[in-house]
């Protein structure tokens, strides 16, 4: 059959759905996405490599299994983008940085061969800012590929680090995406561009074959139109590997079926959370709070008084410039694209050690603190972000002046815990405005849950940019 646009913002569980009833084929709807990822793509500066020939092929097997009895799970079929900072055999890996553009890189990433071994089909390494933000990038255009553009409007940006992701998710070019994040690499795509994204709690899904900025903290997660595709690529991917040390053996599986209807969660709001926003942000996130309420008891607390913010950037710039040493030393930073991140990374290989020491001495009391704000509730709330989607052509900074979102991202990063951002309405210039939910450590199935019987009382998530 033809596929319509409608199929490019359905959700993965739906195109999933509709394969199995042999609607369209696996190297139909892979093709589809393909023809949008190398027409749309450029013009949102979303897209690195697509991957047609073997995308193609993996989606013919995919046909021949299904159709044979052999169904490898609810991604089987299901065509998916990369940011390219994983690993990918024979496919170009350049961490969004011109140094590496053209680079290969011999092997796959256990989460490209996790996805693989599950049925689906990689056709695009997307977009990112370059060394994935760990320079000290300050404006949009801070890779080779160009600053990624928002799909609700292209005079906006996408959100870093995981901008490709972002944009290729919203626009209708993959059903799901994978990105990572530091600190809000994932929150802040979501949050821009109206999708759900998950940060995974740190261990969860393995980091091997995926670039490193900052070891104790970098996480890999999936971006998608729902929590609940969320919840079917996180199954997909999370578990033990060898290769990855900091990997941890706790099970995970998601089951939207088994969501208890009658269950009511204990949720807090975090103190403060919504002072410092744009109004409609605020408006939004206030709404939220009433549909929440219909199925979640409704509480308040207050983050403690840590120094979250200079314990994450204190791990990020030592832990970058132990691995970056080699780009900054021999020049090649120079050619980077953003100004900023030409020099910034000098300044990190100065940070006396006694400072990462420190910061690794308060980390645990980071984590304890987190651990009691959520005795006796099941997660937290919070807007996403303090703004929409900043404009390309201003500095973050100048854009975002007087606005400012909770601590919960640094605290929540260094800490290492997960949480989701879901769209929940729509503030300035009608750019999309996120939920996030926040849980303790390895709480993924709670928050999830949260999040999908707040988007069965919504629609936001079924907005798309042409509508």
């Amino acid at each position: 059959m033809a596929l319509k646009d409608k199929h490019a913002f359905a959700s993965v569980r739906t195109l999933g759905d509709r394969l199995r009833r042999r609607e369209f084929t696996a190297v139909e709807l892979t093709g589809f996405f393909l023809d949008r990822l190398e027409t749309l793509g450029p013009k949102l500066n979303a897209v690195v490599t697509v991957t047609r020939e073997t995308a193609l092929a993996e989606a013919g097997r995919a046909d021949a299994e299904l159709a044979a009895g052999r169904d490898r799970g609810p991604l089987h079929g299901i065509p998916y983008g990369a940011k390219d900072l994983l690993a990918t055999r024979g496919i170009p890996t350049s961490w969004g940085a011109a140094p590496w553009k053209d680079r290969v890189i011999d092997a796959d990433a256990t989460v490209i061969r996790r996805l693989r071994d599950g049925g689906a089909i990689l056709a695009a390494k997307l977009a990112m800012v370059e060394i994935a933000g760990g320079l000290g990038y300050r404006q949009a255009n801070a890779s080779f590929t160009g600053p990624g553009l928002n799909p609700w409007d292209t005079r906006r940006w996408s959100g870093g680090s995981s901008s490709g992701p972002g944009s290729a998710v919203a626009g209708g070019l993959v059903p799901f995406a994978i990105g990572s994040e530091t600190w809000g690499s994932i929150m802040t795509p979501a949050g821009f561009c109206g999708l759900s994204g998950l940060r995974p709690t740190y261990g969860r899904v393995s980091r091997h074959g995926a670039m490193a900025l900052s070891w104790t903290m970098d996480k890999l997660g999936p971006m998608a139109r729902t929590a609940d595709d969320c919840g079917l690529v996180l199954a997909a991917i999370a578990g033990h590997d060898p290769a990855d040390a900091t990997s941890v053996d706790r099970p995970f599986q998601w089951c939207r079926d088994s969501i208890e209807k009658k269950r009511r969660f204990q949720v807090a709001i975090l103190k403060g959370c919504d002072d410092h926003v744009q109004k409609p942000v605020k408006k939004n996130f206030r709404k939220s709070i009433d549909k929440l309420e219909r199925f979640c008891n409704l509480s308040e607390v207050a983050l403690p008084d840590l120094p979250y913010e200079d314990v994450a950037g204190t791990f990020i710039d030592c832990e970058m410039a132990a691995a970056f040493e080699g780009l900054v030393s021999s020049g090649d930073v120079w050619e980077l694209t953003a100004p900023e991140d030409r020099h910034g990374g000098h300044a990190a290989m100065v940070i006396p050690a006694k400072d990462y020491i420190n910061a690794m001495r308060i980390r645990p009391k980071i984590q304890r603190a987190v651990d009691r704000l959520f005795d006796g509730i099941d997660a937290l709330v919070t807007p996403t972000l303090a703004t929409v989607a900043y404009p390309i052509d201003r500095s973050f900074r100048d854009y975002r002046r007087g606005f400012h979102a909770s601590r919960i991202g640094g605290a929540g990063n260094a800490a290492g815990i997960p949480a989701i951002s879901v769209p929940n309405g729509f503030g300035e210039d009608d750019l999309p405005t996120g939920l996030q939910i926040v849980g303790p450590a390895w709480s993924e199935s709670t928050v999830l849950e949260i999040a999908t019987r707040y988007q069965d009382a919504t629609d936001f998530h079924e907005k798309h940019p042409d509508d």
